[in-house]
Order: structure tokens, then C-alpha cells, then sequence
């Protein structure tokens, strides 16, 4: 929801900021990581969003179960979040925190959607070819769909590349639409 990303951003800011100056950017990944398996928990989701438990006793129980998992920082950024209701917003905060961290690594990320199973191989081709385009390094992401009957589909930064027999398909259908 684009709402909950507009909300979370100065959070993922934050961390994110706290993470470089400290030179902890790895082992703010990590926490956040841990954060949202455990805020994804359904029994923690019924907790958080049970307006009988106070922000205090819904930070305890966190704080609890992460245990050593936390610096002091992580802990304090759970009091932040619990006081100001945005524990559920922990998805997002980690999604931003780890785009502006492979950023300032100067990875790109690429979602690559094929139709057919990908070797790796051809992966390994396309990840090169994209690192040559985007003169930085790619980390690829590779996932199957057979809706799209044929080709691939890539997403990387801002862009789409689609070069999928569905995506033809609804190009030509949009242009006789005409």
C-alpha cells in the first residue's frame, strides 16, 4: 500500500541513517530481518493490533522475544515504533531500509520473471549483460510465471523491460483498440 510506504520511509530513513554513521549497516539488516518475521507472527499481529495491550506491554513482549537479537539502538527503534503504533509497518521499513542499503553499496536489484525456468547459465548472462547496461553490480531475483506464455520480464531500479509474449499481446490489443 502506498500509504504504509509514505509512512514508513522516515523510519527506514532514520535506521538507515543511524546504520551508516555507526558503520552497522549489515547488522541493522539483520535486526530488521528478525523484526518482521516476528511482527508477521499472526499471534504477535493479534497482540499489536488488540487495543486492550498499552504500547508499553506490546514493546515488552517484543523486546522480550527478540532478546539479545537487538543492540541497543534496535531496541530503541521497537519503543519508537510501538509508541507511535507502527510496529505493522515493519515490512516496509526493512523493504526501504534494504533498497537505500544496496544503494549505497551500489548494488542494483532486478526482479526477472520468466516464463519457463531460467538455467543458471542464462541467468548468469542476463545478471552481465544488466551489470554492462547499469554499470553497477546486479543481484537478480528470479521467479517463474507461466501467465506470461514466453520471453522475460525484468525490473530493475525504475525501469521494466518487457519482452514477454503477453506483454506483445496486450501491446497489440491496445493498439487495434484504438
Amino acid at each position: 500500500m502506498a500509504e504504509n510506504v509514505t509512512i514508513a520511509r522516515p523510519y527506514a530513513e532514520a535506521a538507515f541513517k543511524l546504520a551508516r554513521e555507526k558503520n552497522t549497516l549489515a547488522k541493522w539488516s539483520a535486526m530488521l530481518a528478525f523484526l518482521e518475521v516476528v511482527v508477521k507472527e499472526p499471534r504477535v499481529q493479534s497482540i499489536i493490533g488488540n487495543p486492550n495491550f498499552s504500547a508499553q506491554r506490546i514493546e515488552g513482549l517484543l523486546l522480550g522475544v527478540c532478546g539479545e537479537k537487538l543492540d541497543g539502538a534496535g531496541r530503541n527503534f521497537v519503543q519508537v515504533l510501538a509508541r507511535n503504533d507502527r510496529l505493522l509497518l515493519l515490512p516496509e521499513i526493512r523493504e526501504l531500509f534494504e533498497q537505500r542499503k544496496a544503494e549505497q553499496e551500489g548494488v542494483l536489484e532486478a526482479k526477472i520473471s520468466s516464463a519457463f525456468p531460467m538455467s543458471d547459465e542464462q541467468v548468469k548472462q542476463l545478471v552481465s549483460r544488466l551489470e554492462g547496461k547499469y554499470k553497477r553490480k546486479v543481484v537478480a531475483q528470479v521467479s517463474v510465471e507461466p501467465e506470461l506464455i514466453g520471453g522475460v520480464k525484468i525490473a530493475a531500479g525504475d525501469e521494466v523491460l518487457d519482452a514477454t509474449v503477453r506483454g506483445k499481446l496486450e501491446a497489440m490489443r491496445a493498439a487495434l483498440a484504438r
